[in-house]
């Protein structure tokens, strides 16, 4: 595939949600809320409970423009923040619940909800996070891995897009994307390894499983991997976009970043894991703006820098598409506000609830919308 051709690849985009009350209180209503919201929407809504009752999380269907995302995106949320209000509660995206909590929230319906909270133990209650995952349509499982290969040393620009979740426990942890760290502690998680093939990532789940700290495959919660229900690579490193227009940037660029992966036979370097990761670390502390590798060097810059030179490269396929425009008002809107982590600040710790509510219910960034 040549770059040229980034635009005919599919885009998919799910989110996850706390629902809090006006206090920052998690509200335990996320299997109604699913089910309400699922109803004011036409057709069928893939909006469905998580792991915890005080989260919710939705899906795109297999979307084709950045403008597509936007509207699934702007209609699943506001259909869950209206049924979140019918039950009390106010749906908020962030990565990290930002306020203490007087006790731990109940788990979700279903038997491996109730198995997974039982083998990982109370580590799960101290850490909830919320993400943003994009899954982008490929051939096979092979091409997954391909793109991955290439994927993996973007991880770390790609966390500051969308860093999120500065407040957890009631404080301002000093990182912009607190989520990322409470999340890599799970034992399957972060960047994976470079991969040769699809032989190599079969060993490495069954060995992954083999030590009994992961209890399926859909567990495998590398940064980057082949989905295991649709044959897609998803990207899951991002929290959960403050805004629809952020969650579509995010998507276009991951769908540049794995065209670029399959154009050609090029290998790409194999960066150890343990810089990736370590790099992931550094943008998780601060956000956009955050210096991190250059995939295109061995050197590093500042992630806006990289980014624009990724748009730079695709912009002939991105104006045929109507993108180019949204895209870059979308990141120059970023360059303006601050990621959603300073937006968080800005608000303290005393306003960030309302806001959060406010932003998640349809507020969007300064910028022109997709046509």
């Amino acid at each position: 595939m040549a770059i040229d051709d980034s635009t005919t690849l599919t885009v998919g985009v799910e989110e996850e949600f706390f629902l809090v009350d006006a206090a920052g209180r998690l509200v335990d209503q996320g299997p109604e809320t699913a089910e309400r919201g699922a109803a004011a929407v036409d057709g069928d809504p893939d909006l469905k409970p998580e792991l915890l009752r005080a989260m919710v999380e939705s899906a795109t269907g297999i979307c084709h423009s950045a403008h597509q995302v936007v509207e699934e995106l702007t209609e699943l949320r506001g259909a869950l923040a209206g049924a979140a209000r019918e039950q009390g509660a106010l749906l908020v995206a962030t990565g990290t619940v930002p306020h203490q909590q007087p006790d731990f929230t109940p788990v979700g319906p279903g038997a491996r909800y109730r198995q997974i909270t039982a083998h990982v133990g109370e580590f799960m209650f101290a850490g909830m996070t919320c993400g943003c995952h994009v899954h982008v349509g490929v051939e096979d499982t092979a091409a997954a891995l391909r793109a991955a290969n290439h994927l993996r040393l973007w991880l770390p620009a790609l966390i500051t897009v969308c860093a999120n979740s500065p407040f957890h426990d009631g404080r301002d942890t000093g990182y912009a994307s607190t989520r990322h760290l409470l999340w890599e502690r799970w034992p399957s998680a972060g960047p994976p390894p470079y991969l040769d093939s699809v032989e190599q990532y079969e060993e490495l789940v069954e060995d992954l499983l083999a030590t009994g700290a992961i209890l399926d495959r859909k567990m495998v919660y590398f940064d980057v991997r082949p989905s295991e229900d649709q044959p897609t690579v998803e990207t899951r490193i991002s929290d959960v976009a403050p805004t629809p227009r952020e969650a579509a940037l995010l998507a276009v660029l991951v769908r540049s970043i794995v065209a670029e992966s399959l154009d050609g036979d090029r290998d790409f370097p194999r960066v150890p894991t343990q810089v990736v990761r370590a790099a992931q670390w550094r943008a998780a502390k601060d956000g956009w703006g955050a210096v991190v590798p250059d995939p295109w060097s061995d050197g590093y810059r500042p992630a806006p820098e990289i980014f624009a030179d990724l748009v730079a490269r695709h912009a002939p396929a991105l104006r045929r598409s109507d993108e180019l425009e949204f895209v870059r008002s979308t990141l120059a809107s970023l360059d303006e506000t601050g990621d959603g982590a300073t937006r968080q600040r800005a608000a303290g710790l005393d306003g960030v609830v309302a806001m959060l509510a406010a932003q998640t219910e349809g507020a969007s960034l300064t910028g022109s919308q997709p046509r």
